[in-house]
């Protein structure tokens, strides 16, 4: 994998960002019949509203979080990891590094939301730490919210 960087995004980064998301969630399309909310967003006004953190695997950019302050607590918006960089543990760094930017806010919790049939991120969450706080009906399936409370 070579060596790993980690950098804040800047908004030269957002078609980056908006690649390695839709890379990232393609194989969602197929779970739940449409195109996850992170493959359409508009990523230069995320970049200008949110804070992403990059990582990068040698010169290439391995994975991604974006983050938002959300007043009383960090919100994570969206993770995303390159399919050829899946299942080697970044996802977990990256939770980790959205857990230390909460705790140098100030906050005793981080917070995410995924849908229901995302298993594989829901059972990572639960690993981690996560607790599911509500499941919340939306269209055509479910918001899974969960959230950590934090050591600060």
């Amino acid at each position: 994998m070579g060596q790993v960087i980690l950098r804040r995004a800047t908004l030269a980064d957002a078609t980056a960002i908006r690649d390695l998301t839709r890379a990232a969630y393609a194989k969602w399309v197929a779970v739940i019949g449409r195109e996850p909310k992170p493959m359409g967003a508009d990523y230069e006004a995320a970049v200008r509203a949110h804070r992403f953190d990059l990582l990068h695997a040698g010169s290439e950019l391995a994975a991604l979080i974006e983050t938002v302050d959300a007043g009383d607590h960090l919100l994570i918006e969206n993770v995303a990891v390159s399919p050829a960089h899946q299942g080697r543990g970044l996802g977990r760094l990256l939770l980790a590094h959205a857990e230390e930017i909460a705790v140098g806010l100030g906050y005793d919790r981080v917070a995410l939301y995924t849908n229901q049939r995302f298993e594989a991120n829901v059972a990572l969450y639960l690993r981690v730490g996560y607790g599911v706080d509500r499941e919340e009906p939306i269209g055509d399936g479910v918001v899974v919210h969960m959230s950590k409370a934090l050591d600060s």
